[in-house]
């Protein structure tokens, strides 16, 4: 099995020039002198993508199909993350989700685009693509949340089809772990629980997805960061856009997708803000034994940015020229038996 952190090398373009503040992105908008000396001359923003974990590649993929025939980035982030919640091999989001401690699926996602719309659901069942019906809730409602079997109902009001989410592999596995004395939630196994994707579209314009089965095993009724706007994912189309994965409660305690988002305002470059938003967390805890949180962040410049508690989490990237998966920076080593 390949080990998640083998760097996947698809351009020139290194993962370090992509983390380093100064370095010129692929999203942001260049500029030159023109013939006629009038001046810096803008040429047209190139369009970006990043998302989490390996699953991200697929998911950036299906985005960049909308971007590259100018598309906006909200319809990319939503096919994105689509790719990865049907994908019934995936038990941390969606259709094959890891269930709850009772057996059942239930699953948070959220939508947030340019003018700071956005829309959610948590605790939902029966629904293989949340992300289309927190986006049915932006737009469609003059709410931002729905939950539970409120969020079924309005599911199939819209057209959503009841489908089994729980797969003959997570039933195993649930199984499996009932039986299990000394369980305990495995690093950047059951923690890597969400897939959040941000992008930019050609007009400069960000949003942002994110969306999951949450933690194997929960408490029934458990509701992560993954559905709540300014803690799973944030978008500021002034500023920039970022999102979380990880151990939902410790994000939520920080605010910390919002928080990212702050500090580039304030003027710290993505992978600075990243960085602090992981120290606070560190900060908040006594004890992060398996406390895996990372974040990734894109800014209007199309500087990006990644950092985590812990070693193992990855981010994917894709513009025009470059399609990469790249280990994020972290705070502490985490040593892995087996690749």
């Amino acid at each position: 099995m390949k080990n998640r952190r083998e760097f996947l090398k698809l351009t020139a373009l290194t993962g370090g020039a992509l983390l380093t503040q100064s370095a010129c992105m692929p999203g942001e908008t260049e500029t030159s002198e023109d013939p006629g000396n009038q001046g810096n001359v803008s040429t047209a923003i190139q369009p970006i993508v990043i998302s989490t974990w390996n699953h991200g590649i697929e998911a950036n993929n299906a985005a960049w199909k909308v971007l590259s025939n100018g598309g906006n980035a909200l319809d990319a982030v939503e096919q994105g993350v689509r790719v990865t919640e049907s994908d019934p091999t995936n038990p941390s989001v969606g259709l094959g989700g890891a269930p709850d401690r009772e057996g059942k699926v239930t699953l948070d996602a959220c939508i947030m685009d340019h003018k700071n719309r956005c829309g959610a659901v948590a605790f939902l069942e029966h629904i293989e693509n949340p992300i289309s019906v927190a986006r049915k809730v932006m737009e469609e409602t003059e709410h931002v949340m729905l939950v539970g079997e409120g969020a079924f109902q309005f599911a199939l009001e819209k057209g959503f089809e009841k489908t089994n989410l729980l797969t003959e592999n997570s039933k195993k596995a649930w199984l499996n772990w009932l039986e299990t004395s000394k369980y305990k939630p495995v690093i950047n196994i059951e923690n890597h629980d969400t897939i959040g994707l941000l992008a930019m579209d050609v007009e400069g314009n960000l949003s942002g997805a994110c969306t999951t089965s949450g933690m194997a095993y929960k408490l029934r009724g458990r509701v992560g960061d993954s559905p709540i706007i300014g803690a799973g994912l944030f978008v500021d189309n002034e500023v920039g856009a970022a999102c979380a994965t990880g151990v939902g409660e410790a994000v939520i305690r920080i605010a910390g997708s919002a928080i990212v988002v702050e500090l580039m305002r304030q003027g710290k470059s993505p992978q600075e803000a990243c960085k602090e938003a992981v120290d606070r967390i560190i900060k908040k805890h006594d004890n992060v034994d398996n406390l895996q949180v990372g974040f990734i962040a894109l800014n209007k410049q199309g500087e990006i940015g990644s950092y985590s508690v812990y070693s193992g989490f990855n981010f994917a990237l894709k513009t025009e020229n470059t399609e990469e998966l790249t280990d994020a920076p972290y705070f502490i080593k985490h040593e892995e038996s087996g690749d």
